[in-house]
């Protein structure tokens, strides 16, 4: 169960304060057995494998953050100071009049940064801290900042970076990564076929991709932040060639086989490196790919995924590195 969860259901016991709502709205939506008891609770998640999670759990989920007033809105932000803030002024504008807003996020997120922002707007806040997490709630009484929200407000909407378009909260959303850069740099003009990008992101590797291989056939973008596949849409809408897009957990596997497989791979679970989800790709880029299939991959230098590429019975070299990043293509014998 997730710690941020944990607390935040505490605001619901005598210390907390609150009691059960007639219907609640829960962005950042994370199951819990304690939730099944709710009536009428409504979860967005825009991350795949928590929705997923979610829906296995038996809650209902809107693929959109959906519109409308509850009388409280739960949220799990992520550890973005922009998404967070234009979290606060989404769940304001789909507050009831008189309604609650709880927060609850892990220490190490700056929860007490963003429970003093919070505060800003609403005056009077509550708040309780437990398993290194801090959950607090304010009550629409009438007198919040609706100023401040609105300005918050903005941080929500899109924007551009060197011709792209990004939002706040998914991948590198305010700055070209510099490792998606060097794989760009270095991606093969004969690339042929149909073609995957795991981890597409907002589509800055896909959109090198298509420009530098005319033999592409079919390209398909995987991408488990439906915010960043939402902006890869608009990235890659005047591509001529054919484009699939797949809100997907990479590692539940592939949707069809590839002659050639780029991958900028996740290596962070939560603030924390996480080796073993970037070896999950791999193995199923392995499995996924024809044979005499190419992989093309940018990772951190430090990081050993050399030996997982030969577990999964990929010929390997190195094509270059810098200080930072090294770029491995292999080949499925």
């Amino acid at each position: 169960m997730s710690p941020a969860v944990d607390t935040l259901l505490l605001a619901f016991t005598a210390e907390g304060g609150l009691a059960l709502p007639t219907s609640a709205l829960f962005m950042g939506a994370e199951p819990h057995p304690a939730l099944q008891d709710w009536p009428n609770l409504l979860g967005w998640q825009p991350f795949k494998p928590r929705a997923a999670a979610w829906e296995r759990a038996g809650f209902h989920r809107a693929d959109d953050l959906p519109s409308g007033k509850w009388p409280l809105v739960l949220m799990l932000p992520g550890k973005s100071r922009d998404e967070t803030l234009s979290w606060f002024a989404l769940a304001r504008s789909r507050l009831a009049p008189g309604g609650t807003l709880l927060v609850a996020m892990p220490n190490t997120a700056g929860a007490g940064r963003f429970e003093k922002e919070l505060a800003k707007a609403t005056g009077a806040i509550f708040s309780l801290q437990k398993h290194k997490c801090r959950a607090f709630h304010a009550t629409d009484d009438g007198t919040w900042d609706e100023a401040q929200f609105q300005e918050w407000q903005h941080l929500s909407e899109l924007r551009e970076i060197s011709g792209f378009t990004v939002q706040a909260g998914i991948f590198s959303s305010d700055h070209i990564d510099p490792g998606s850069q060097l794989l760009a740099d270095h991606l093969p003009a004969h690339f042929h076929g149909r073609i995957a990008d795991l981890g597409a992101g907002w589509g800055f590797l896909s959109a090198a991709l298509l420009q530098r291989c005319p033999k592409l056939t079919q390209l398909d973008l995987y991408e488990a932040d439906a915010r960043a596949l939402d902006c890869a849409r608009i990235n890659l809408a005047a591509q001529p060639q054919e484009i699939s897009y797949h809100w997907h957990d990479v590692n539940t596997g592939l949707l069809a086989i590839y002659d050639a497989i780029i991958m900028n791979p996740p290596f962070h679970t939560g603030q924390a490196t996480d080796v073993d989800l970037g070896r999950a790709f791999l193995k199923v880029a392995a499995a996924s790919l024809k044979r005499g299939g190419k992989l093309l991959l940018v990772a951190n230098r430090q990081l050993p995924y050399e030996a997982a590429l030969e577990v999964s019975g990929l010929a390997w070299r190195k094509i270059t590195e810098d200080k930072i990043y090294k770029i491995l293509s292999a080949e499925k014998r």
